[in-house]
């Protein structure tokens, strides 16, 4: 019996794993970089002849008076704040839109869709001029406040996302649950939440890893050393010392996505059944 070998399956791996290299090979180099050191970067090589380690130790404390664990304690206190806030506000508004009906329902869904379509750089300068004048420039408060009220970076993405997924769940569930005597706040907390959470864990990554990376917006309102987070931390490598050391740079920059890629690695699976269903629902 002679069998037929199927050219296209076989071309189609070769393409997908030729282009899987040169998907990770600016990873693959950063880390071969930071284990050289400054003199050793610009040589064509991946990895350093003699790995310098201690790049990363040095890197740590890098920045005079502070190690980078301060800082750690700072963005991850700030992103649980900040991830609260938004959770609580967003999955409330977006109760209130798929199941309540109130005055003007509509015009202020208009409105909510119509945030999503604004550059968040017209908000900057006239933000910046209120949390000025309210006292909460170098403070954790501009993050904060507006998460609490389903606003800041992403929050009407967040809503409109809730808002499809509550959608799909059959309303059936709240009249049963009315009918065992639970209030709106009851079919909320323990009837949609549930249901919902795989979107829930989608909003806590899109949440965590925008807030983890806006480096613009912590350069803008926190001004002193005790309170800057990662991302800030980075830039005073090179700032505190006369040479750029390029390889605590980029030894403390592959330390800083360790936390965002871990978040990611363990709730991909919740994440996919988020958007997936979220897209069948909509």
């Amino acid at each position: 019996m002679t069998t037929t070998l199927n050219w296209k399956p076989a071309l189609r791996h070769v393409f997908m794993i030729l282009f899987s290299f040169l998907m990770v090979y600016p990873i693959v180099w950063w880390i071969g970089a930071s284990l050289k050191d400054s003199t050793e970067l610009s040589s064509p090589g991946i990895f350093p002849s003699v790995p310098q380690w201690e790049n990363f130790t040095k890197g740590w404390n890098s920045v005079p008076g502070h190690t980078f664990t301060d800082f750690y304690l700072n963005t991850f206190g700030l992103e649980i704040m900040v991830l609260i806030a938004t959770l609580l506000s967003c999955t409330l508004v977006a109760f209130g839109f798929a199941r309540l009906d109130f005055p003007l329902k509509k015009f202020w869904f208009s409105i909510l869709m119509l945030t999503l379509m604004m550059p968040g750089q017209v908000l900057i300068i006239p933000q910046y001029a209120l949390f000025h004048q309210l006292g909460w420039v170098n403070t954790y408060l501009p993050f904060v406040v507006p998460h609490l009220l389903a606003g800041g970076a992403g929050g009407s993405f967040f809503v409109f996302l809730l808002i499809q997924f509550i959608r799909g769940v059959p309303k059936e569930l709240d009249e049963s649950a009315k009918i065992d005597g639970c209030s709106w706040f009851g079919i909320f907390w323990r009837v949609v939440m549930p249901l919902a959470f795989p979107a829930v864990v989608t909003v806590t990554i899109f949440c965590f890893l925008w807030n983890w990376d806006d480096f613009l917006g912590h350069l803008l309102y926190i001004n002193t050393v005790d309170k800057y987070t990662v991302g800030l931390a980075l830039r005073m490598i090179n700032d505190s010392q006369s040479a750029a050391e390029w390889g605590q740079l980029l030894a403390m920059s592959l330390v800083s996505i360790i936390p965002a890629t871990l978040v990611f690695i363990f709730l991909q699976k919740y994440f996919v059944d988020g958007i997936a269903t979220t897209g069948i629902k909509g």
